[in-house]
């Protein structure tokens, strides 16, 4: 079906089921479908688009950003990264007195100090910036959560993983990838706790996710995020 609402046009494709209420699935690819209780009319289903409209249409930006995949960045003022699960303008400030390159996140902005305004050079100062504020926002959840666990970490590490957010070895060697900086607080701490609990249970078998939904029971809420949002945290 195609529904036309404040001058914009959506397809959707309408299945009848049994529930009680009607939902909207957007799959990975912005194909909308509206699942809704045998009977309802098409009309209750057109006023729920039309309630939900702008999340779809910013849903379905998301998913077209995705499938165009990462741009490529520009190391100049105005260019933004994320920080924290928000987008930040950068701003470079040029000193050859500077002792070392770095980052300081201030005024809603990422303050870049560099002795030479090189690309190489300002990609550097945000790699170390984003591996301090991993390390210390990892270290921040572990403590909060360390309540819960009757053993320790044995040690942890900040890498640079193209596959991984997280993992932990027998020996209890936690590892993050730094990335996780990007990410907001509350996902930093799904990630913290999977890797904790691996502490205990070292597969993914049904114990696991139980005492992983034990701690946090919108754990699936944050798995979306990064599933969604993941090819963004890029420098």
């Amino acid at each position: 079906m195609i529904h036309t609402y404040l001058g914009e046009t959506i397809r959707f494709e309408i299945k009848y089921k049994n529930r009680t209420s009607i939902g909207i699935i957007i799959d990975s690819y912005g194909n909308i479908e509206v699942q809704a209780p045998k009977g309802t009319p098409n009309g209750r289903v057109l006023q729920l688009l039309e309630d939900k409209w702008d999340l779809i249409q910013q849903k379905l930006k998301e998913m077209k950003d995705r499938l165009q995949g990462p741009q490529k960045k520009v190391y100049e003022y105005g260019e933004s990264f994320l920080y924290m699960g928000k987008t930040y303008p950068i701003e470079i400030f040029q000193d050859i007195n500077i002792t070392q390159d770095h980052v300081v996140f201030k005024e809603e902005k990422l303050h870049i100090y560099v002795k030479r305004s090189d690309t190489e050079k300002i990609k550097q100062a945000l790699k170390r910036f984003y591996y301090q504020q991993c390390k210390d926002l990892v270290e921040k959840s572990i403590s909060s959560y360390q309540r819960n666990f009757k053993t320790k970490p044995r040690s942890l590490r900040i890498t640079d993983s193209q596959t991984t957010w997280g993992t932990c070895d027998s020996n209890r060697q936690l590892t993050f990838n730094w990335r996780l900086a990007m990410a907001p607080q509350e996902v930093i701490d799904y990630v913290v706790v999977h890797e904790m609990c691996h502490m205990v249970h070292m597969n993914h078998d049904r114990s696991f996710w139980r005492l992983v939904g034990k701690m946090m029971p919108d754990y699936k809420e944050k798995e979306k995020w990064l599933t969604l949002s993941g090819w963004k945290m890029i420098i």
